[in-house]
């Protein structure tokens, strides 16, 4: 592309095992991330001619992520799912595809449930600091809230990893 946007293709093939493994943070199963990687890349090629770089690309493709995420969950709010009952025994969960199953081994299966117990204000923060490592100033700017407002989400969610770990 003639403004140094990159193409498509180059994305999906050097930032999709990023934007799964933002989406596993968020959402904490394999069939969610690919769900969210998957849309979030479907958005990139919509919103790719309107890009215009401001910041890092990676920051980027995680709000992408990370919105896709916030808009499932207050989705779900919304119209509550059906519980299929207690027969999970015969559901078996899909293996990841091989070139992402590696994209989650960073942090531990024990760190990845407690993120999943942590309200999403505090595990949206707390991913984007910790996993994305996007800066306070940027996740402020991303989630429109003053940023003492994201040092405490990320103060108040570490905390309370911690105290979940210990």
């Amino acid at each position: 592309m003639p403004d140094g946007t990159p193409a498509w293709e180059d994305i999906a093939r050097d930032h999709g095992r990023f934007l799964y493994n933002v989406g596993y943070r968020l959402a904490g199963n394999d069939a969610d991330a690919a769900d969210l990687a998957q849309e979030a890349l479907l958005r990139v090629r919509r919103g790719l001619e309107s890009y215009r770089p401001t910041g890092s690309l990676e920051g980027w493709l995680a709000r992408i992520v990370t919105n896709i995420f916030l808009d499932e969950v207050r989705r779900k709010r919304r119209r509550p799912t059906v519980a299929l009952g207690d027969r999970d025994d015969v559901l078996l969960p899909p293996s990841p595809a091989p070139d992402l199953a590696t994209a989650h081994d960073r942090l531990s299966d024990e760190i990845q449930a407690a993120l999943l117990q942590l309200p999403e204000e505090y595990r949206v923060a707390v991913v984007l600091c910790d996993v994305v490592d996007m800066s306070y100033d940027e996740i402020a700017a991303y989630q429109g809230v003053p940023v003492g407002t994201v040092r405490s989400r990320i103060h108040r969610g570490r905390s309370q990893l911690r105290e979940l770990l210990t």
